[in-house]
């Protein structure tokens, strides 16, 4: 029996060689953070969604690669900042580990969830605890992220930051956990 290599819309078959170049071109255009050059593509159709092989957007791309611009110009397509890869990581998660302050702000200001979870229970604030992001912990917190939150095998904020040896940051993240959960009691706030 032999299988049917038919074109569907359900099964489209592998791309045409002028397609995966042109593929190549706009995932490199990301990477370089060529806004100018994605920008009449968008305009024209291009998904802002569009994936790689590993299931990074278009914008995780811009975000690994720390490119304001593109980012924002993806965003403004309707790029959704929620869409995860393959491993399950946000691209808030991703500026967050990559410690791309700017960028963390943009996501957040397009509707990224602060509160966002990887299958494995963390959250952007134990990624940029984890790996000393302090500049990036503080804005995370101003926009309500949950210094209490624990991953899935119970690992605390605190906890993630000391892993990687953020000893200062391990502090406040429990200290500020424990003034979370206790509720202030002297009428001040945190």
């Amino acid at each position: 029996m032999s299988e049917d290599h038919t074109r569907t819309r359900e099964n489209p078959g592998p791309p045409d060689p002028e397609t995966l170049e042109f593929l190549k071109a706009v995932l490199a255009a990301t990477r370089a953070g060529d806004a100018a050059a994605l920008e009449p593509l968008l305009e024209r159709g291009l998904p802002p969604n569009l994936r790689n092989e590993k299931g990074d957007t278009l914008l995780m791309i811009a975000v690994y690669q720390g490119q304001l611009d593109v980012a924002v110009l993806l965003l403004n397509h309707g790029a959704d900042p929620e869409i995860r890869n393959d491993r399950g990581q946000s691209p808030l998660e991703a500026a967050a580990y990559q410690g791309y302050e700017h960028l963390v702000e943009v996501l957040l200001a397009h509707g990224a969830h602060v509160e966002s979870r990887a299958p494995d229970g963390r959250t952007a604030l134990m990624m940029a605890a984890m790996f000393g992001r302090e500049a990036i912990v503080e804005r995370l917190l101003a926009h309500g992220a949950d210094p209490t939150v624990r991953d899935a095998s119970g690992r605390s904020v605190a906890d993630a930051a000391r892993l990687m040896g953020a000893v200062k940051l391990a502090a406040r993240m429990e200290d500020l956990a424990r003034r979370t959960i206790a509720g202030p009691t002297d009428g001040s706030s945190l």
